[in-house]
């Protein structure tokens, strides 16, 4: 008898440690780079993780902070990275410019669906629309998404973008020197430049605006990106990102406020009240958007997304023409009721 006991509790201990081997092995770890440093917007990641929703999917996610669109798709290219955060026109020029890369990411669910990418002036310079642009002096870095997709703006509303006057910064200048007059207007991030401008002493009030999309500019903004390597090995681990996105995404709109506060536990130096204005600004101009509403989060309009393949094309000068069907693949996306997180 003593023997089948122990016989028993053996099998027992034995399945159960099958049983948390197996469990073990079925998480999965993916490094993901972010576009920018950690600021308001990158808390609909942190909250994923803080949540616990990517470990609900069997995750293992290390999100790391990047240093512009261009670079974090560089790095998922390389394998240095499994998924990212990038502008969709940044990966198309990747793709368009480097037609025999061994690997190109794609975008799996769209983020921003409306360009952050905006013009700004200041009132006192008397640019009131896009016409009052010619002649007057731009500013922007030269990798800035503004900037390459100016051509498209101006193509938009009757400007000869060649004529454009650039000057040439490095970010943290771009503000100070239209604050202090050295351009005329600057193109930057809505929720950036904005507060940047707020930073340096002028009010909301003494700012002129014009965003890209209230002009004819139908561009997406950022995507998650995936590298070819995840598409192909782990097609699951790309859902169950998606699937813990998605809920961490209802929860950042329903209560920004809380968002903020597990940004702040990962950047301890982070000024909440203006990363939560960041946020806010964010989802207003780029996420819950009528665009976005229309076209379901998460979600791309193919006529839409083909038509601006052709405008990057063109506008950015790319080797081959850009292929929408090539840069973007949405199989893995919630199903529609969990893409479901605007507020009512």
């Amino acid at each position: 008898m003593r023997s089948f006991r122990f016989l028993g509790c053996s099998a027992a201990l034995l399945l159960g440690l099958v049983s948390a081997s197996s469990s073990f092995a079925q998480e999965t770890k993916i490094k993901f780079q972010l576009d920018w440093r950690f600021e308001g917007p990158s808390a609909l990641f942190l909250v994923a993780k803080s949540k616990g929703y990517f470990a609900q999917e069997k995750l293992d996610v290390a999100i790391d902070a990047g240093n512009g669109s261009g670079n974090a798709v560089n790095r998922v290219a390389s394998g240095t990275y499994d998924m990212g955060f990038a502008d969709m026109a940044a990966l198309m020029e990747f793709a368009a410019n480097n037609p025999d890369a061994p690997s190109k990411p794609v975008a799996v669910m769209m983020v921003y669906n409306d360009t952050p990418a905006a013009v700004f002036s200041l009132k006192k310079s008397g640019i009131r629309k896009p016409a009052d642009l010619a002649g007057k002096k731009l500013g922007a870095p030269v990798f800035d998404a503004g900037r390459r997709a100016y051509p498209i703006f101006a193509k938009a509303n009757g400007l000869d973008a060649s004529k454009a006057q650039w000057t040439s910064m490095d970010p943290p200048l771009r503000e100070t020197m239209l604050a202090r007059g050295d351009v005329d207007a600057i193109t930057g991030f809505y929720f950036t430049s904005l507060l940047n401008l707020n930073a340096r002493g002028i009010k909301d009030e003494d700012i002129d605006v014009m965003m890209f999309p209230d002009y004819g500019v139908r561009l997406y903004g950022n995507a998650i990106i995936a590298s070819d390597a995840m598409i192909r090995q782990k097609p699951e681990a790309i859902k169950g990102f998606l699937r813990a996105f998605a809920k961490a995404s209802r929860d950042v709109m329903a209560n920004p406020e809380a968002a903020i506060k597990v940004l702040k536990e990962r950047d301890g130096l982070i000024d909440e009240k203006l990363e939560l204005r960041r946020l806010k600004l964010a989802i207003a101009s780029a996420i819950a958007t009528p665009h976005a509403k229309s076209e379901g989060y998460g979600q791309v309009f193919a006529p839409r997304m083909t038509l601006m393949a052709s405008q990057v094309s063109d506008a950015y000068g790319t080797k081959t023409r850009v292929n929408a069907d090539k840069i973007w693949n949405g199989a893995f996306l919630p199903s529609r009721a969990e893409l479901d997180v605007f507020p009512k």
